[in-house]
């Protein structure tokens, strides 16, 4: 990739997150993310400020289809180079056309996983060299850059249970050592930017989780520690 189109990319790029906040989640699957992003996002709907949510591959109607064959079990066969530019494919289109324009009006853009996820999954997982997934990742977030980052933390065994109950999606049917790597990739990312970069321990009941994740947030929202979250009485934790 050469280093004349990452420039042009990032070049071109505005510094959007300095007027809204981007805050995106990560963990290994299994970990109960989307069960507390369904949580966060109902807390902060209750602020004064514009909530967009997406989730990743996806969020548009490109980065959707991109995504049904990122996770359809039948591509066994997908070469990791194809699976991660497939995933900067999905990235540049949501950024560009979604996460660009909303931080622009200054809105909260909560995101289910982001370019931390491509690291974790695609170096950690696939042992694809770092530099290259970085360099991918700065193409694909067209140098956007998270405000937080929250990685939810659960041991791999009890997260693939988890994640497998109800069958299994292609990154899923990896297995537990496949996530185990990903989990120490993710750990050494909170190690490498602990700034932006905090580690929630998933571990305990969904609304002690919550709380730790509406306390790392309090100081970009302060306005959060008033949400009421009924969303607390309804749902298991998910993937």
């Amino acid at each position: 990739m050469p280093d004349t189109m990452i420039r042009r990319c990032l070049d071109e790029t505005t510094d959007m997150s300095a007027r809204g906040l981007f805050i995106t989640l990560e963990g290994i699957d299994g970990v109960g993310k989307s069960t507390q992003a369904d949580l966060l996002a109902e807390a902060l709907m209750q602020t004064d400020k514009e909530l967009v949510r997406l989730r990743e591959p996806g969020g548009t109607a490109i980065s959707e289809k991109i995504r049904a064959l990122l996770l359809d079990a039948s591509n066994t066969d997908m070469a990791d180079e194809c699976e991660l530019l497939l995933y900067e494919a999905s990235r540049a289109q949501l950024v560009r056309q979604v996460i660009e324009p909303a931080l622009a009006r200054g809105a909260i853009v909560l995101c289910d996983r982001f370019y931390d996820s491509t690291f974790a999954y695609q170096a950690g997982g696939r042992g694809i060299d770092e530099k290259v997934v970085r360099r991918a990742n700065d193409l694909g977030s067209c140098g956007v850059v998270p405000t937080r980052t929250l990685i939810f933390d659960l041991e791999p065994a009890e997260a693939f249970q988890r994640a497998t109950t109800n069958g299994a999606d292609r990154m899923e049917a990896e297995g537990a050592a496949f996530q185990r790597c990903v989990r120490e990739a993710y750990i050494r990312l909170s190690v490498a930017e602990p700034s932006r970069v905090h580690v929630v321990s998933a571990y305990g009941t969904i609304a002690e989780v919550h709380a730790r994740t509406v306390a790392d947030l309090c100081d970009l929202v302060p306005e959060i520690q008033e949400a009421k979250t009924f969303g607390l009485e309804v749902g298991a934790q998910d993937a």
